[in-house]
């Protein structure tokens, strides 16, 4: 393997990765240059038993760990709000966090990055969300017609220091209660209990008001129809929990206007 050309690809976004965790490009990129020095002075310190791109940034969060660069350094002024929030947050859940929302990284992937367990990641993605909720704590509009469901949606939200405003089962119901308080957030299933649709009801809701919207649905394929506009954000049926509070972070952070969705 020529380990310089498998590491090439994947360099800006490394870039991308290190400006969000010290906010600024030039902080981050002197980090990803100590990255490359170390790699350079000792290419042996590359994990052979891991994905080339998995094994940069464990290269990297290495050197983080143990290089004093930039630590002080202010996020620069050009930085978007949701960079400064995240530059708020605590060290390790800051990393897990963008891992996953931003990165893209499994669980699995981004606990062999930080070098702890599965159930850490997990921990520190929850610690996250409940920090960012601190930020951008909002109120969120459930619609979902499986009551079971809906309850568990609820307290995953309300864990993460957001209000609930209401639950809706059918179209008109989320019409109705987004017109007696604005949702900041909403959390939206398709099909529903009468026939309705939950995305006609974001589509009726998003003509008056701008919300982020995550569609939670056994069938995403109804919306992943390969013509714009997609939404966002979208999680398939059955979901995991860690997955719904990284989205539900991640949409607070990065998407504060919602778009109509196809």
């Amino acid at each position: 393997m020529n380990l310089s050309r498998e590491i090439a690809a994947h360099l800006p976004y490394l870039r991308r990765f290190a400006r969000s965790l010290c906010g600024s490009q030039k902080g981050g990129d002197a980090y990803v240059a100590a990255t490359l020095e170390a790699l350079i002075a000792d290419p042996d310190a590359f994990p052979a038993d891991m994905p080339p791109k998995v094994g940069l940034y464990h290269l990297f969060m290495a050197c983080w760990s143990s290089i004093p660069l930039n630590t002080e350094e202010s996020p620069a002024p050009d930085i978007s709000a949701a960079q400064r929030n995240i530059s708020l947050l605590t060290p390790r859940s800051r990393q897990a966090f963008l891992l996953r929302t931003v990165e893209g990284f499994s669980i699995g992937e981004s606990a062999a990055i930080l070098g702890v367990t599965e159930q850490d990641i997990e921990n520190l993605i929850g610690e996250a969300g409940r920090e960012i909720a601190e930020r951008v704590a909002t109120d969120v509009l459930i619609i979902e017609d499986e009551a079971l469901i809906a309850q568990d949606i609820e307290f995953i939200a309300r864990d993460l220091g957001h209000s609930v405003i209401g639950v809706a089962r059918t179209h008109r119901e989320a019409v109705e209660l987004s017109k007696k308080k604005r949702p900041g957030l909403i959390l939206a299933d398709i099909q529903l209990a009468d026939g309705s649709s939950g995305l006609n009801a974001v589509n009726e809701m998003l003509e008056t008001f701008d919300s982020p919207v995550i569609f939670i649905t056994a069938f995403p394929e109804r919306l992943l129809t390969g013509e714009r506009p997609e939404p966002a954000f979208l999680i398939s049926k059955p979901y995991k929990v860690d997955t719904v509070k990284a989205t539900i972070s991640q949409a607070l952070f990065f998407e504060r206007k919602a778009s109509r969705a196809a």
